[in-house]
Parts: C-alpha cells; sequence; structure tokens
C-alpha cells in the first residue's frame, strides 16, 4: 500500500511560504483573520455545489454565511485561510478537500476588490505573470469570441452557437446558464494566456449567487420602432491564471428579503432537479436582518495557486494526501 505523501519537500516549503506570505499581506492592510465553524448546522444550497452531510451536520463549502455574520457584528475587514468540502468534485483542477482562502473588505466596491486580488496574486506569481492584467466583461468576450451578447440572446440563438462551436454536445437538457458554461469553458477560457491574470466581470444575473445586482439599458429595435429595453448584471468577478480559475468576488448582497429568496430558490431549483433540498441557514439571515454593511468579498482557491507557482499539472500533486489517499 502506497501510504507515502504526493507532494515533494519543496512544493510542501513553498506552501508554507505561500502561506507566511498570504497573512503578511493581509497584516500589512489591517485585515484581521478570523475562524469559523467547519461543521454547520445549515449547509450550501446552491444546485451547483454539493455538500458533504454528516448526521445533523453539514461540512462547509465555503466560510462565507459565518464571515457575513461577523460581518454584522462589527468585525470590519477579515479573513480565513480554511479547509473546504465539496462532493463529487475530482479531476486534475479540483480535490472534494481543498484550501480557501476568503475575505471581505467593509465599504469596498468590487472594482477596488479586483485591485486587490490582483495584487495578492501578483505576490505570489510574480515569476510567472510577465504581461500586465487583463479585464473584460462577461458579454465583451462572448461577443469578441463568439459575437453573441449572453445577455440578450435568445434560446434560440444560444442552441445555435453551442451546436456551432462545440462539436457532440447536445443542447437538449441544458439550461441558459449551462449553454454559457460550456462556452465559456470550451471556447473562450482557452484563449487566455498563460502569463497574465484575466479577470471577467459583470456576469448574467442567472449566475448572480449572492452577488448584487443591476439594471443595464439597451436598445432594441422591432415592430414599435426603437425602444429601450433592459437587464440585470450580477456584480461579480472570476479570475484565471490561463484557462484555470482561481477564484471569484462579489459585491455582497445585504438585503434580507433578496437573500432569502435566492436561498429559497436555490432550494425550488435543487427539488427541480431531483437534488436533495438543504437545510437553509437561518442565522446568516437573521444576520442580514440585523444589518451587512457595504462590501466586497472573495475566495482564492490556494491549491490551484500553488500548481501555478510549483507548474504542477495536477491538484493532487500539490496536496500532502488527496482524496484517494485522505
Amino acid at each position: 500500500m502506497n501510504w507515502q505523501p504526493e507532494t515533494n519537500h519543496k512544493t510542501r516549503q513553498q506552501r508554507a511560504q505561500m502561506l507566511a506570505d498570504t497573512r503578511s499581506f493581509f497584516q500589512q492592510r489591517n485585515v484581521l483573520e478570523v475562524e469559523t465553524p467547519a461543521l454547520s448546522q445549515a449547509g450550501n444550497t446552491d444546485p451547483f455545489i454539493e455538500s458533504f452531510h454528516l448526521d445533523q451536520r453539514y461540512l462547509h463549502t465555503s466560510p462565507e454565511y459565518p464571515m457575513k455574520r461577523l460581518l454584522a457584528a462589527g468585525s470590519g475587514d477579515i479573513y480565513q485561510i480554511c479547509k473546504v468540502w465539496r462532493k463529487a468534485e475530482s479531476g486534475r483542477n479540483h480535490n472534494p478537500e481543498f484550501s480557501l482562502l476568503e475575505w471581505y473588505r467593509v465599504d469596498f466596491s468590487y472594482q477596488q476588490l479586483i485591485q486587490e486580488v490582483s495584487e495578492l496574486l501578483h505576490l505570489h506569481l510574480a515569476k510567472i505573470l510577465t504581461e500586465d492584467n487583463q479585464l473584460y466583461t462577461y458579454q465583451q468576450v462572448f461577443l469578441e469570441n463568439l459575437d453573441i451578447n449572453p445577455h440578450i440572446a435568445s434560446h434560440r440563438d444560444l442552441i445555435h452557437c453551442v451546436t456551432e462551436n462545440i462539436s457532440g454536445l447536445s443542447c437538449e437538457e441544458l439550461s441558459r446558464q449551462a449553454m454559457l458554461d460550456a462556452l465559456l469553458t470550451h471556447c473562450i477560457e482557452p484563449t487566455f494566456k498563460k502569463d497574465r491574470l484575466t479577470f471577467i466581470y459583470d456576469y448574467p444575473a442567472s449566475q448572480s449567487a449572492l452577488a448584487q445586482l443591476r439594471e443595464e439599458k439597451y436598445s432594441k429595435t422591432g415592430g414599435d420602432g426603437f425602444a429601450f429595453k433592459s437587464y440585470s448584471i450580477a456584480e461579480r468577478f472570476e479570475v484565471y491564471l490561463g484557462k484555470i480559475e482561481l477564484g471569484n468576488g462579489y459585491q455582497e448582497e445585504t438585503s434580507h428579503e433578496r437573500n432569502k429568496q435566492i436561498l429559497h430558490t436555490e432550494n425550488t431549483t435543487r427539488i427541480q432537479h431531483k437534488q436533495e433540498t438543504v437545510t437553509q441557514d437561518e442565522l446568516f439571515l437573521a444576520a442580514c436582518k440585523s444589518g451587512i454593511p457595504r462590501s466586497a468579498g472573495v475566495a482564492i482557491g490556494l491549491d490551484r495557486v500553488l500548481m501555478c507557482i510549483t507548474g504542477q499539472k495536477t491538484i493532487q500533486k500539490v496536496i500532502n494526501f488527496p482524496w484517494d489517499k485522505a
């Protein structure tokens, strides 16, 4: 039986340095390190993320909800480095147990947070990042690569786009979001350069998670002549090195009513998809009702960052004991 770790000693040293540099980065900015429970009474209702359910508790998929409770309690700027668990996520970039860095900045815009994420990643990846960051809106990357506006394209247009650009993928049972995800993964992410950070921001409302929404107007000519219409934009971003997604961030939704509706809608979607419903976090919702300050937050996958630092091709090579050896 092979009991030995997958990592070598140099990789373990590089992880230790990455963690030390991260803590120094936040200490210099007076961002407080915090801890929250790994096991919680409630889980993540997101239908695209599966929690491990252990008896009457859930292993957390992110420390988001309790960290926002700390924000509501007046913690100010906070960060956390912790292990998180997501069921059924395995592959060269996925391990069901992984290390996450999550932080929240009070009274920050998500644009300010993009800049801070850039500063942290440039600290860790200075030897790799030889070109300036590239920032695109979600709309831009679809228009430039596929000549389609993802916010207003019809379902038929999306089916045509997928059929034309992704061979062998059937659209029969794909939702609008699933088609957009497929186009992004297969056609757009591979175009991102390996020596610079690429930030994508302003996502469709269907991919908002717990990000704030805003309305965008556009002009449309139809049978009634020239008219203005609108669609919702999610104020969130994702950051990539090459085609490896390193993290995603949000202008945090602070409304109690909207957060409550989001959790309810996610569980409803789970029922429609024949997934197990998840106990929603009433403590988080109570904190929302009390008042979460305006803030921006982001989560970074530290194992993926370490993959980039070390040049390893699989996440298993930067985790001492990955899933099959845990």
